[in-house]
């Protein structure tokens, strides 16, 4: 399983993005997982960790995955990118491969008054899990807050 996730905008402090990269290696019993974090708030620096998954972390995602059913939804009804931002998600899992990409999801309202709220909840929540997952697993890793 390989998934891309990325969400970002130019503003007020140019390009701002995040973006998580798992990529499987070897004989797809573990992953390597890489998070970038670019602001320019306060003159910050691009954030670049990378660290190595094992088969039992590999497995919980794809159990997420899965188990959200996103690889059934369709992106035609949803937001389109705006200059408030946009977020995209890609993901290879077997021999399945889909790729979204939607207006940058403020809040659970910006769902709710989509065309197609319900896949759109699908994709808002996976990614919320996915974010978290990584959140947690580089806090770990590193012993460090990826968000201040």
């Amino acid at each position: 399983m390989d998934w891309l996730l990325s969400s970002g905008h130019s503003g007020r402090f140019g390009h701002e993005f995040l973006e998580f990269d798992i990529r499987v290696v070897g004989d797809g019993s573990s992953a390597v997982a890489r998070y970038a974090n670019n602001s320019n708030y306060r003159n910050d620096s691009l954030i670049r960790k990378e660290l190595y998954l094992s088969s039992l972390v590999v497995e919980e995602f794809k159990r997420i995955v899965k188990t959200s059913e996103i690889m059934k939804e369709d992106d035609s009804k949803w937001p389109q990118r705006n200059k408030d931002g946009r977020q995209e998600l890609e993901i290879r899992l077997g021999n399945d491969h889909i790729s979204f990409e939607t207006a940058k999801i403020g809040a659970l309202i910006d769902v709710s008054e989509s065309e197609d709220p319900e896949g759109l909840r699908v994709f808002y929540y996976l990614v919320q899990d996915l974010k978290a997952l990584v959140f947690s697993l580089t806090a770990l890793h590193f012993k460090i807050k990826p968000i201040s």
